[in-house]
């Protein structure tokens, strides 16, 4: 039975799914373990005729979308061979197309929910909790916009509710995007950093603009799109120092991006005093002001 088979391979990925796929080669969405209740963000088709094979994955964005590909048992000609391919890039050519509505439909979303915010007060809970300016979020309610830019278009929102919580807008662009503060000038240096928060206190403690990628995977593909509108001004890549966390992600994704880049890095600079717990430049400044 090959949706028993398939759907094994789907489980050796996500974990456990409490369901069958189905052979019919058409997209299906589901709902990949881990990510937020409600969402589907992940995807998969299956394909009965020829060499049963069928592809699945995620549209959830950390730096990039993860495919995955299976077939009951490998080509014995080149004709099966080329028929596996061709149904291959069918599959890609019909993600992309999703993705791309999806995007485009959170951009415009995102653009009416920021133009009818107003800007955020200070006096919000979490700017409060941060230690930060609200510099240029917007505040819908009692929630905070973070806006997020592509080529210099806005493509989507960060969420940030009272208690901390966030989101982006379902379906919106995160690779490749960012929230920047602050003005670039030439010359200058553009620090780039994973949260809000901590791009608010960097540019806050130094001037600098700053460009908030919102996760340690997008750093790479940030500073590249930085690099291309803005080549006279030199990166900096400041991390986050993820030491409790196994192979501390914030630090090997920001030394690994800095070496792609040829940019440099910085770190919080950590007396020995602090908390393990702390990790980034906000949480170093709260602690040493006594947040």
């Amino acid at each position: 039975m090959i949706e028993a088979y398939f759907h094994a391979a789907m489980q050796a990925v996500h974990g456990p799914l409490h369901w069958l796929p189905k052979a019919d080669g058409q997209i299906h969405r589901y709902h990949v373990p881990g990510d937020r209740a409600g969402t589907r963000n992940g995807a998969y088709a299956l394909y009965s005729d020829g060499i049963a094979s069928g592809w699945f994955g995620s549209f959830k964005e950390t730096g990039g979308s993860t495919w995955h590909t299976w077939s009951s048992r490998k080509p014995s000609s080149p004709f099966e061979l080329e028929s596996i391919r061709k149904r291959v890039e069918q599959a890609r050519r019909q993600r992309e197309a999703e993705q791309h509505h999806r995007q485009q439909l959170a951009a415009a979303k995102s653009m009416r929910l920021y133009a009818l915010g107003m800007p955020a007060q200070s006096n919000h809970p979490y700017l409060v909790t941060k230690g930060c300016q609200p510099h240029e979020l917007g505040q819908l309610d009692a929630t905070l916009l973070v806006p997020l830019y592509h080529e210099r278009k806005l493509v989507n929102l960060q969420l940030i509710r009272t208690d901390g919580t966030k989101r982006f807008m379902f379906g919106g662009r995160v690779a490749g995007a960012h929230s920047p503060i602050g003005q670039v000038a030439p010359g200058k240096p553009i620090y780039v950093c994973e949260g809000w928060a901590t791009g608010a206190t960097i540019h806050e403690h130094t001037g600098a603009a700053v460009a908030c990628a919102m996760n340690a995977g997008n750093l790479l593909a940030v500073g590249q799109q930085l690099r291309r509108i803005y080549p006279n001004s030199p990166l900096v890549i400041a991390g986050d120092d993820d030491r409790q966390t196994k192979g501390n992600p914030g630090r090997s994704s920001a030394e690994r991006a800095a070496e792609q880049l040829g940019c440099g890095v910085v770190f919080p600079p950590w007396s020995g005093a602090e908390p393990i717990s702390l990790s980034d430049f906000n949480d170093l400044k709260n602690w040493q002001e006594g947040y």
